[in-house]
């Protein structure tokens, strides 16, 4: 092998292509994260990035992790905070989630690939388990936190995996054309709309959203918690 290319090896390191990645994806999009433009970006041929990560998808699960790194600094580490106990579970949770949402509107191509692919890198278990700590911390048995889990659903990475898309209020000819057929839904859409663009992330996913359904688990958790009413098992 050339030296040069030898050389161009050396100065690659995975962190540095992930780096980039991330770069680039918030920079263009997912779509314009190809191998070519990576490797455009590093100065180098794509059979040198495949050295360090084989194949698009291990570049995928990558800039997640990176991802979920800005995450654990956003809010200051996934250990479990002091002082969780009782209904301050419920306070210290909503601050986690909410930091990993600051991250996710940073990078809002991300959910896709969590919707595609998960999140099962170390940093993303990292923080699940940081989020399973603290209401355990709040006196949740194991079999409720199961069931919360499931509950918040992808709340617990600071988005929401909505089926209807709404970002955009329909127009006037467009809710008439649709009152005929559903009517409850027309008079619905034509009284509200989300118009915050920037504290979207998707499908019907705003913060005013997201922060009322995440509010509205937590409280009903919260009572689960202190009445002492475990879910049936199953």
């Amino acid at each position: 092998m050339p030296a040069s290319r030898n050389a161009t090896r050396t100065r690659l390191s995975r962190d540095g292509v992930l780096r980039t990645a991330l770069a680039l994806a918030d920079r263009n999009g997912l779509d314009g994260l190809t191998m070519r433009a990576l490797a455009d970006e590093l100065g180098v041929e794509a059979m040198s990035i495949y050295y360090h990560l084989p194949n698009k998808d291990a570049i995928l699960d990558g800039v997640v992790e990176e991802v979920f790194a800005e995450v654990e600094a956003e809010v200051g580490g996934f250990e479990v905070p002091e002082a969780t106990d009782g209904a301050r579970w419920a306070t210290a949770l909503r601050e986690r989630i909410l930091g990993a949402r600051r991250v996710l509107l940073r990078h809002p191509w991300a959910p896709w690939i969590m919707n595609a692919r998960g999140a099962s890198g170390p940093n993303a278990m990292r923080h699940v388990d940081g989020i399973v700590g603290i209401m355990r911390a709040g006196g949740m048995s194991y079999d409720l936190i199961h069931h919360a889990l499931h509950a918040i659903g992808s709340r617990v990475y600071g988005y929401v995996q909505e089926l209807s898309d709404d970002k955009a209020a329909p127009a006037p000819v467009e809710l008439e054309q649709l009152a005929a057929l559903a009517p409850n839904l027309a008079g619905m859409l034509g009284e509200v709309a989300h118009d915050d663009p920037d504290s979207t992330l998707g499908w019907c996913d705003d913060q005013t959203e997201f922060e009322f359904g995440l509010d509205l688990l937590l409280e009903g958790l919260e009572r689960r918690r202190v009445a002492g009413v475990q879910p049936l098992s199953g």
